[in-house]
């Protein structure tokens, strides 16, 4: 995009007047109800805060309660007719409604109001549009922003409705244009995905690279506006942005992380997860969503500031899920931080570390309490990813024959020697603790004359334990 044209679109979002409105259901009773329902003030100020992180020029936000959805309009008729009141009253030309409205609605609303209508998709689009800075987040905006499009095309707008003329006698009475805009958009959509293809073989093939390092990936992810670019740059002094904004990253980022142990990581940062993330975008940003996939260990980073963030962390949770990462049936280690604990008072600071305390005596998560803003909590955190690291490694013993030097010095550089002993015909056996990816590498170099047994840890080490987040 031009600059020329990005400062026009900056100019008219800042100069067109923005009304939100966060469309409630009426609150669930009984078994449907959800596990951790949010407050109307908190969907309300976190649909304000998607609205603002595009710069909108906000007039008012306001909840509405519906018991039923309308099928023509989705709110109720005096709903609608209060909205449109206040449209003309404030020279409003911009309605977001929190909510996943059809094309149909979308279109009534529109008419009804006169002025423009976005639902949450549609605005969450425009944010991640706005955002992306990489050629691949870029591909990525865009396939779900046409995939989006061609959702709407469906009778959205009257001029859609006619008709071209057929070629041939069995032409018949030709295509619509809305037939006509469908394909041009379903050949967009192909040639996207051919590129996104060839995104996503580069990312496996500098994937397959990173995997010649001995070094675990650790990934961080959460609810948008967790901290987790703070912690990111904290951690890696790296230069990532990091605002009190949502959606402030969203391209993926990864920098070599070193622990005190001495070992070595990859520390991946991801684009935060949100609720009711449109479905378009989890398919679209899979590739980037890939390096949690791959990922040994997950940081989870919650806002315990945040009112919701019992939601939130459900929400991440459910995500993780939908990627095929379960935490409590998932062989990787999970490590929860609860951040921004500066924001919060004594007493309830107090509460979340006797919580912390049960959860480290029960043997159930991994909790570390901390302030990315400050750092206060930085030592507990590497130190606790180096204990999950050692923990989830495996302990095998190697025989060596003799004149094997190379092998044993990969085995030092790559490994955690923790027994040595030569025995009379001089063979060497070794006793290392390794990852997995690096204990396959060794099976692959193995010569003729040695030998992998499985090993009883030295005294000290404990063996792998699985994590659950708390």
């Amino acid at each position: 995009m031009s600059r020329k044209k990005t400062e026009l679109i900056e100019t008219r979002q800042q100069t067109t007047r923005c009304l939100v409105v966060h469309a409630a259901m009426r609150a669930a009773s009984g078994r449907g109800a959800p596990a951790a329902p949010r407050s109307d003030d908190a969907q309300l100020d976190e649909i304000l805060g998607l609205s603002r992180a595009i710069d909108l020029n906000i007039v008012e936000g306001l909840t509405l309660h519906i018991d039923q959805i309308r099928p023509s309009t989705f709110l109720k008729s005096g709903q609608v007719e209060g909205v449109k009141a206040q449209v003309a009253g404030q020279d409003i030309g911009l309605v977001v409604i929190n909510a996943g409205l059809s094309p149909i609605q979308q279109r009534n609303l529109e008419k009804e109001l006169g002025c423009k209508v976005i639902d949450r998709t549609g605005l969450i689009l425009e944010i991640f549009g706005a955002r992306a800075a990489t050629r691949e987040g870029r591909l990525q905006v865009e396939l779900a922003h046409l995939t989006y499009q061609k959702s709407r095309l469906v009778r959205s707008w009257t001029h859609l409705e006619r008709q071209r003329g057929g070629a041939g006698f069995l032409g018949g009475p030709g295509e619509t244009q809305i037939e006509a805009d469908r394909r041009v958009i379903d050949d967009k959509i192909a040639k996207l995905k051919k590129q996104l293809e060839g995104v996503v073989k580069t990312r496996q093939l500098h994937r397959k690279a990173r995997k010649k390092v001995p070094y675990p990936i650790v990934a961080l992810v959460g609810y948008t506006n967790a901290g987790k670019s703070t912690l990111f740059n904290l951690l890696t002094s790296a230069d990532v942005m990091a605002r009190d904004q949502l959606f402030a990253t969203l391209d993926p980022t990864m920098r070599q992380l070193v622990l005190p142990s001495g070992r070595q990581v990859i520390l991946s940062d991801t684009v935060g997860f949100v609720s009711d993330l449109p479905t378009q975008l989890v398919a679209a940003f899979r590739a980037t969503l890939e390096e949690v996939l791959e990922a040994d260990v997950i940081i989870h980073v919650r806002n315990m500031a945040d009112q919701d963030t019992v939601a939130q962390r459900q929400d991440v949770l459910t995500i993780l899920e939908d990627l095929g990462i379960a935490p409590d049936q998932d062989d990787r280690q999970f490590i929860e931080v609860q951040n921004k604990i500066d924001l919060l008072d004594d007493d309830e600071t107090e509460h979340l570390r006797s919580r912390q305390l049960y959860a480290e005596k029960s043997g159930r998560s991994h909790v570390v309490l901390m302030s990315a803003t400050d750092g206060d909590g930085v030592g507990d955190l590497l130190a606790t990813l180096d204990d999950v690291l050692a923990h989830a490694q495996k302990v095998v013993a190697v025989s060596l024959p003799p004149q094997n030097g190379a092998l044993m010095a990969w085995l030092y550089r790559h490994g955690d020697v923790k027994a040595r002993s030569v025995d009379d015909d001089g063979v060497t056996r070794l006793t290392v603790s390794m990852d997995v990816d690096n204990l396959e590498r060794l099976k692959a170099k193995l010569p003729d004359g040695c030998r992998i047994e499985r090993a009883d840890p030295p005294s000290g080490l404990k063996m792998p334990e699985s994590a659950v987040i708390g």
